[in-house]
């Protein structure tokens, strides 16, 4: 079995041969991202499938928020390059959860910790946060506490 960064490695050597700009220049951001985590620190480590699948996750969030910046300053091109961008990174992360699936697991959460009203909101989040941790983004599942507590 191949790890992640391998397959990434992979990638990028395919999308050079094939003279894919937009797939090589992400893949290559995101292969650089990956090698700064690993030597950040004390000590130079390699990382394992999940902590790589999370910087993928952190990048793919980078080309999200900087769509809606470049939308919000009329930059409609450049917008839509970061998003190609976002969409090609998220086929390397886990299938996310819909909103469905998630409001069901935020639901049993409050069920099963009882709690009420907003200042339970931690108390909640510790429950669901190992559930989701991959599969829904932190702002999402914030909302989604929030909203059941409410």
């Amino acid at each position: 079995m191949t790890t992640l960064k391998a397959q990434l490695q992979e990638d990028l050597t395919a999308a050079i041969r094939d003279r894919d700009e937009l797939r090589s220049s992400t893949i290559r951001l995101t292969l650089s991202a990956v090698t700064a985590e690993e030597v950040a620190g004390k000590e130079k480590r390699q990382l394992s499938d999940d902590e790589v699948q999370r910087v993928i996750a952190r990048e793919a969030k980078k080309r999200r928020e900087a769509a809606e910046a470049f939308d919000q300053a009329g930059r409609v091109d450049q917008a839509a390059r970061e998003r190609a961008e976002g969409e090609l990174l998220a086929g390397y992360l886990p299938k996310q959860l819909s909103d469905e699936e998630l409001a069901a697991i935020v639901a049993a959460a409050v069920a099963e910790s009882g709690a009420s009203g907003p200042q339970a909101m931690g108390a909640v989040m510790k429950l669901v946060k190992p559930k989701v941790d991959g599969l829904a983004e932190g702002g999402r599942v914030a909302a989604a506490v929030k909203a059941a507590l409410v």
